[in-house]
């Protein structure tokens, strides 16, 4: 069973992709946003602290994010990844098979995101998580570099999906 992290930018196609890849893997596809929403659904102590942050504007620390993430990879063999680990500080114990980094230009980021005519896709927001994505989450491809594989995120995304199919 493979275990497969998404890197890429937001809006990149990382959900998408990993889904379809999930599918063709046989592999449960593991949103960290999904499982944090479920914790906030649930109700559970972790789902009040998520809540909590996101009443107040906040990002999920990183511990939270662990929190509802960790568990869910032990409980699993393998799976496709989204949005966890963010930052080097959440590698810890964390090992891949294969990293999948969308390359996907700013500029076409910043397209597709505006076109989703969600509230909170402002350019300014959008410009903020791409700093974060440059500073925190690029660092990454070096720390998992043996297990990189690029894609060119700009593309149709049946050819994207095709690709990775011959490639993870």
């Amino acid at each position: 069973m493979k275990r497969v992290l998404m890197l890429g930018p937001p809006g990149s196609g990382k959900g998408t992709q990993g889904e379809r890849l999930a599918r063709s893997l046989g592999v449960e596809h593991i949103s960290s946003g999904a499982l944090l929403r479920e914790a906030v659904a649930g109700g559970t102590p972790l789902g009040h602290q998520v809540e909590q942050a996101m009443s107040e504007g906040r990002l999920v620390s990183d511990e939270l994010v662990s929190e509802a993430v960790r568990p869910a990879l032990q409980r699993r063999n393998g799976y496709v990844l989204d949005g966890f680990p963010r930052k080097l500080s959440q590698t810890d114990g964390v090992d891949f098979d294969a990293v999948v980094h969308l390359d996907v230009p700013e500029a076409e980021v910043v397209r597709r995101l505006l076109g989703r005519g969600r509230a909170d896709d402002t350019e300014a927001v959008i410009a903020e998580r791409l700093r974060e994505y440059r500073e925190d989450t690029l660092p990454l491809l070096d720390h998992y570099r043996d297990v990189v594989v690029e894609v060119d995120g700009d593309r149709d995304a049946d050819e994207i999906a095709a690709e990775l199919r011959e490639r993870v």
